[in-house]
């Protein structure tokens, strides 16, 4: 990255992935950015369901689910890091202030992640997040290297919508993301283009 460039801060902002790229993990995805500073980037692939829901992992971690709206929804494919950690993407409960969850990171733009059990204990009692999306796993880039990727034509970028997370079906979600910057997936190239 050039020392005179302005730095990009995507906190708050999907990554689509460009048709180009084929890294299993990632390709056709919608990726919501966590962080994202001069040290590196962290975020939450949004559109790859794993082959468990709510109700099977709340019986793994030997807590009931008291919370009938959320027993059928996956338990998502976050990236290819931790994959054995749970991190879930929730709505913050008290806007402005502290989270009332430990090990969480305050999002700017209103969501919040949680690392810690105590969100899935909230969620067994019926109580917690009214909106939640949880993965296994997270997807990290070292210094400069989604930048690097971006700059390769891997990824396109745009301010995240909550309701792409929140309220549209996964198999939606891509095309979605793809309609905040107005495009459609056939009007993608897998080709880099460079001036």
């Amino acid at each position: 990255m050039a020392m005179d460039s302005v730095p990009i801060n995507l906190t708050n902002h999907f990554l689509i992935a460009m048709p180009g790229l084929q890294d299993e993990a990632f390709a056709k995805s919608v990726v919501y950015m966590c962080e994202h500073s001069d040290r590196g980037a962290l975020g939450l692939v949004i559109n790859k369901p794993s082959d468990i829901n709510l109700k099977n992992l709340f019986d793994k971690v030997e807590l009931p689910l008291r919370r009938d709206d959320l027993t059928e929804s996956p338990v998502f494919q976050g990236g290819p890091v931790q994959t054995e950690r749970g991190f879930v993407l929730h709505e913050s409960m008290m806007p402005g202030s502290e989270s009332v969850y430990a090990s969480t990171m305050t999002i700017p733009g209103g969501l919040e992640m949680t690392t810690s059990k105590d969100v899935l204990e909230a969620l067994s009692t019926g109580a917690g997040p009214r909106k939640v999306f949880v993965s296994l796993g997270y997807s990290a880039w070292g210094e400069g290297q989604l930048e690097s990727e971006i700059s390769d034509n891997s990824w396109l970028t745009v301010p995240a919508d909550v309701s792409v997370i929140f309220d549209t079906p996964v198999e939606q979600r891509y095309d979605k993301a793809l309609l905040l910057l107005g495009l459609q997936s056939w009007m993608l190239s897998s080709e880099a283009g460079h001036a």
